[in-house]
């Protein structure tokens, strides 16, 4: 990923010409998202699969 507005700009930029505010801003929204999981993902401590299923288990 490039920065955040070179994605914005790259994301709008593949739309059609007929697309609304609406969906430019959710598309937007959702690049956003994106980006902070992945932030949250390399700076948080994640669990390991064998924990994630015990976690399960025990719903």
């Amino acid at each position: 990923m490039g920065s955040t507005k070179t994605d914005a700009i790259e994301a709008i930029s593949r739309l059609p010409d007929s697309t609304d505010m609406e969906e430019i801003m959710y598309r937007l929204y959702v690049i956003g998202k994106i980006r902070k999981g992945q932030q949250s993902a390399r700076e948080e401590p994640t669990a390991s699969g064998e924990e994630l299923l015990k976690e399960v288990e025990r719903w």
